[in-house]
């Protein structure tokens, strides 16, 4: 921007205001996903299985949960998904989903 006063830009709000509820949908979506990843748990070496238990209370919203840490959890179990190729492909799917309700 070239010259003005008083110019503030744009103010991008991107996350939910605290204490906001989620989405029926967003709740739907969370839900499909924590099915989906516990049985994908069940496919997986015992160090990915440890990795998605440390994921989930981030993914599912754990009072305290800041959305970089719930971002950061999505693609450590989509990647977990990726990596068993077929059977992790609904994961993947469904982390897809979570995210785009997210707006991530």
């Amino acid at each position: 921007m070239h010259g003005g006063l008083g110019n503030t830009g744009i103010v991008k709000n991107q996350a939910a205001p605290a204490g906001s509820e989620a989405s029926p949908a967003l709740e739907a979506a969370i839900q499909q996903l924590v099915e989906l990843v516990r049985e994908l748990r069940n496919e997986v070496p015992p160090a990915s299985a440890q990795s998605i238990d440390d994921c989930l209370p981030d993914i599912t919203t754990a009072p305290g949960t800041q959305p970089q840490q719930r971002h950061r959890a999505l693609m450590a179990v989509a990647g977990i998904a990726a990596t068993v190729g077929a059977v992790g492909q609904p994961v993947v799917e469904a982390v897809n989903s979570v995210l785009g309700l997210l707006g991530g």
